[in-house]
């Protein structure tokens, strides 16, 4: 009874809802302990146990319910797909897109597009939606294959040696290594791992060298080395005496085209914010007004027959500001709002916003012209262009200040519309503070992360914690169907809350430590996020289900604790078995069906879209994937089926299974639902390629710990060697590829010259390292690359190979020349004009133009009226909306190019 007291002061200390369980333990281990004396001392009462092992009934009972929901999911997207086109095919027609961004129509019927689908290849997300989406669908396509190899390699020779081992398990635990009880059958488990996992390492080798090749044929071509970005870099911790735009053009030399250093934008960025947001005030007040004339003329038509006014003329825009509408509005019931909430002064909306604006606006273009001529004040970052990617790359790959942490890090191929701006005034002392705190936070957050899930889990089961804790009996007396909401609903919404909370908190940390563009903070989610994910979803998960499977004979008999794990960590399997169920049918299943978003985006279109500008926001925005939190959950699904591998074989044909359904559903989803807004240039693979090894160290450490419990020194000693071998076959190929991960060779740009001219059907010479050719017109931001003729570059420079040596060989037979022959150059046309390239890199609030607004025309010459009037403040126009013969505001959605509607241009 000492022992269970020092156990329960433990627990006590580790969780305080653990706490609750003390007493019920105390009274309740006396029979436990007798319970497994009896048991252990009668071999029937044993057998029967092992009989009633529940796996494969609690696998059937998993499986049954799933299906049935992923049948009805999937019945319900193949009906849903042919009536909301907008949300089950949007990228087909959607005229925010430019007609090479768009996939290909499918046949509109319920089954016959299958086909269609399955012939479209992936590289075309590559070609015409991200290089990130391309390279998701990769990792899930290559994360499926090696489960499938595991399945070839582990299931020949490890279930037989499991099903004979003779230790006595049933069902699916007879397959796990729990069952050998014979240790010199873990001779087999010891080889099978050598094989599998050192498989699994030449995957991850093999994937990043063909990423380094596809990088490098990505980012050289036309249609990315001609972009502002790539030609580029930012400095950040930028000494005060280098904030200098003359000592920085004589340090970079003659290839500096453009340079902006940051400035301190608080004043203008809430000018701008005030100015944007009175401008939209006065948008929604035109367009109540209009709608408000229009109601009002449509029911006096209904009572009388006709209206009692005359329409007059639309194009009617003479006369005093509001007569028109005046003829269907009182004057007391234009809009209005107060000035201040609830007692401030009430005033009209239309007249009050014309005179904010006619401040606001030459407020805000005065300091714009001061911030572009360099009287702001500077912050400690400044964004070089040079007239070649080949000079940025040097740049970027150079020292640039010879004391430590300045002007560094550096950051090459940044989206202006990507830049966190808060960001770039942090100094480096500031920025070393903020990593630490935020990589402290997020270790924290993911310990105890338990203690809000464990509360969540309690209140789902309010009876047993009752009886724990009987000063909580006075729940019992509420109504049942409160009792039952906050028993059953309640914790399933503070569930979901919790999780939807965590990815927006990662975030929000990744952004404190100093990331300074969306990318970089995607790319650091990825790393918190995955640490998340193998710690409470994997790791936790896994050992207390082993422990809760042994849980009273280790309170019987602690000094066999280990033993006991052992024995019931190979059981813990079948939780995940039933886990890629769960992941296989219904989440892949529900993505493709989206009924969430479809629900949202009709009910909430119907509600909140009251302007024309609403209502072509939501018609035209796709919807993105957040890349750093969404390959770490199928990062973490191929580091469970590793890690499983050779303990429970099983694991990795279900893993098999359901990797390739997912794959399956994201690739319905990137080819015609999903946009991209975040460009992380692919290195979200790499870094998914390298955690996905987690899964085999995990492995390694499992099978160790389980030969040392058994006491077989053999299969130690063979697994530390292994262990040895892979950690120095990693650190190799680390430092490798960390420089090509980062930078662009010199040795390819006379490779890409030669492509680039025989694209052009021009022969060039192959000695030239420094005629500059085409590559130099396609690099210098100024020259289309489809201005002149060109053909394909035809069929790769090699004999086509078979599929053994193409797969042992991806530095042959993937290689840059192949690759390339991918990336298309004619994609779009990456021209600038002189606006945009001297605002690319300003803060938004000093390149912000003056809003235009959008209201709707009506038949009465009232939006005539108002544009005339309220155009001599601000730009403002009718086209393209108006209203139909119930009165429902309408736009054309036919034409897709509103008034609003900007050119994406491709920075």
């Amino acid at each position: 009874m000492n022992t269970l007291n020092d156990f329960n002061v433990a627990i006590q200390r580790r969780s305080p809802s653990v706490s609750l369980l003390r007493h019920v333990i105390q009274r309740r281990a006396p029979a436990f302990c007798q319970e497994q004396n009896i048991a252990g001392s009668n071999p029937q009462a044993g057998n029967a146990q092992e009989e009633d092992d529940p796996s494969l009934s609690s696998f059937i009972s998993t499986l049954v319910p799933v299906l049935i929901v992923a049948v009805v999911f999937i019945s319900l997207f193949l009906l849903l797909r042919l009536k909301f086109k907008r949300n089950y095919e949007p990228r087909t027609f959607l005229g925010s897109l430019r007609p090479q961004e768009r996939s290909p129509a499918l046949p509109q019927g319920m089954l016959n597009w299958f086909g269609a689908f399955a012939k479209i290849p992936d590289s075309f997300v590559l070609n015409h939606q991200s290089l990130d989406g391309f390279l998701l669908l990769r990792y899930l396509k290559v994360a499926s294959a090696t489960c499938l190899v595991g399945c070839c390699i582990t299931w020949p020779v490890l279930f037989p040696i499991n099903i004979t081992g003779g230790g006595g398990l049933k069902q699916l635990n007879l397959l796990t290594f729990g069952n050998v009880v014979d240790k010199n059958r873990y001779y087999a488990h010891v080889f099978i791992a050598w094989i599998f996992l050192g498989f699994v390492f030449y995957m991850v080798a093999r994937e990043s060298i063909y990423y380094v090749n596809l990088r490098q044929a990505y980012l050289l071509s036309p249609l990315y080395a001609a972009r502002m970005s790539s030609r580029t870099v930012l400095f950040t911790s930028v000494p005060t005496e280098y904030l200098d735009e003359g000592l920085l053009r004589r340090m970079f030399g003659r290839g500096l085209k453009n340079i902006w250093i940051a400035n301190d934008c608080e004043e203008i960025e809430s000018l701008v914010e005030e100015r944007d947001k009175v401008a939209m005030k006065l948008e929604v007040a035109e367009t109540k007004l209009i709608k408000l004339a229009n109601t009002n003329r449509i029911k006096s038509m209904k009572k009388g027959g006709q209206s009692n006014e005359p329409l007059g003329n639309p194009n009617e825009t003479t006369g005093e500001s509001g007569s028109m509408a005046a003829k269907w509005v009182p004057t007391n019931k234009r809009p209005t709002h107060r000035l201040k909430p609830l007692m401030g002064k009430k005033v009209d909306t239309i007249n009050w916003c014309r005179s904010e604006l006619e401040k606001l606006i030459p407020k805000v273009d005065a300091l714009q012209a001061a911030h572009r001529a360099g009287n702001g004040k500077f912050i400690p970052s400044v964004f070089v262009e040079f007239y070649h990617q080949s000079e940025a790359q040097s740049a970027f790959q150079s020292l640039t200040h010879h004391q430590a942490l300045h002007m560094s890090p550096r950051f090459i191929g940044v989206n202006p519309e990507e830049v966190i701006w808060k960001n770039l005034k942090i100094t480096w002392a500031s920025r070393v503070v903020r990593n630490i705190v935020a990589i402290t936070f997020v270790i924290l957050l993911i310990v105890f992360w338990s203690i809000p899930v464990g509360f969540v889990g309690i209140l789902s089961n309010i009876k047993s914690l009752i009886a724990l804790a009987p000063f909580l009996s006075f729940l019992e007396q509420v109504p049942s169907v409160i009792f039952g909401l906050i028993q059953g609903l309640l914790p399933a919404i503070l569930l979901a809350v919790l999780m939807a909370l965590l990815p927006i908190i990662l975030r929000l940390a990744a952004k404190f430590s100093g990331a300074p563009s969306l990318s970089a903070v995607e790319l650091r989610t990825q790393n918190f996020y995955f640490g998340f994910q193998v710690v409470q979803v994997f790791l936790i998960t896994t050992l207390t289900s082993a422990a809760s499977a042994s849980v009273t004979s280790i309170l019987c008999k602690p000094a066999e604790a280990p033993t006991l794990l052992a024995e019931n960590l190979p059981k813990a399997s079948n939780f995940y078995i039933s886990y890629f169920v769960l992941q296989g049918l219904t989440i892949s299943s529900g993505a493709v069906l989206g009924i969430a978003g479809l629900i949202i985006f009709r009910l909430l279109g119907m509600i909140l879209d009251t302007t024309p500008r609403k209502m072509y926001k939501r018609w035209s925005t796709l919807s993105a994937l957040g890349w750093g939190t969404v390959f770490p959950v199928y990062t973490n699904l191929a580091v469970i089926a590793i890690t499983y591998s050779i303990i429970a074989p099983l694991v990795l044909g279900f893993a098999t299974i359901g990797l390739y359904l997912i794959y399956l559903a994201y690739r319905y989803n990137l080819l015609f639902v999903f946009n991209s807004h975040i460009d992380t240039k692919g290195l979200v693979y790499p870094r998914a390629l390298q955690q996905t090894t987690t899964g085999a160290y995990l492995a390694i450490v499992c099978l160790i710990g389980l030969f040392g419990i058994q006491a077989a020194p053999g299969p130690i000693v063979l697994m530390v060697i292994f262990l040895i071998f892979v950690v120095l076959f990693h650190i190799s190929l680390n430092s490798a590829l960390e420089p090509l991960l980062k930078y662009l060779p010199k040795s390819l740009e006379a490779e890409e010259q030669s492509l680039l001219a025989a694209e052009d059907g021009v022969v060039a010479p192959h000695s030239s390292g420094t005629d500059k050719g085409s590559h130099v017109a396609a690099s210098n931001g100024m020259t289309s690359s489809t201005d002149t003729p060109r053909k394909d570059l035809g069929p790769a420079p090699h004999k086509k190979p078979n599929f053994i040596t193409k797969f042992l060989r991806p530095d042959l037979y993937t290689d840059y020349h192949t690759l390339r022959r991918l990336v298309p150059r004619g994609f779009a046309d990456i021209v600038y004009d002189p606006v945009t390239e001297r605002d690319a890199y300003y803060h938004p609030s000093i390149s912000s133009q003056t809003p235009l607004l959008w209201i709707p025309r009506d038949s009465m010459g009232v939006s005539r009226q108002e544009c005339h009037h309220t155009g001599k403040i601000i730009p403002i126009s009718d086209e393209g909306a108006g209203f139909n013969e119930k009165g429902k505001l309408t736009w054309d959605a036919e034409s897709a190019r509103p008034p609003i509607w900007q050119e994406k241009i491709y920075y």
